[in-house]
């Protein structure tokens, strides 16, 4: 598996801890910066190019990091074919990936802690989506919409 990964000033700290951590677990991380700590960088180049990178990369997951983990999902939403999801407890990671087939997290870094943020990923990446459930329909009229919106 290949988890994909961005974050602004507010996540930068979160985002190192957690390229560290999945990297223990064997997995491998794609990190889409910011790569230096730059208190006046903005979330929206690097979440929207990690969720291309989602996008484009089949069967991986994305991570996207800010202070309250909102514009991040906002901005990781903008991208064809991304489901992102605000994880703020271990159930919505579980309902996130199991009801919505949600592809990338987006995460408050100001809102948890470290060891918080460990548990909602593992949850989130360890969550199968059950594409024969009665979710699938909903999926498949968001994606309708959105082709029709991108045509």
């Amino acid at each position: 598996m290949r988890v994909h990964i961005a974050t602004d000033h507010a996540g930068f700290e979160l985002k190192n801890e957690l390229v560290a951590y999945l990297n223990e677990k064997g997995i491998t991380v794609a990190d889409h910066g910011y790569h230096e700590y730059d208190r006046l960088d903005a979330y929206p180049p690097v979440c929207i190019a990690c969720a291309k990178a989602v996008a484009a990369d089949p069967g991986s997951l994305g991570i996207v990091i800010g202070g309250s983990g909102n514009g991040e999902q906002i901005s990781a939403n903008k991208v064809a074919g991304i489901r992102a999801a605000l994880v703020w407890n271990e159930e919505i990671a579980m309902l996130a990936r199991e009801h919505n087939n949600a592809n990338v997290m987006s995460i408050g870094a100001r809102q948890h802690s470290v060891e918080e943020v460990k548990r909602f990923v593992d949850v989130f990446i360890g969550t199968e989506y059950d594409a024969a459930s009665r979710h699938q329909s909903r999926i498949e009229m968001i994606s309708d919409f959105e082709n029709q919106r991108n045509a």
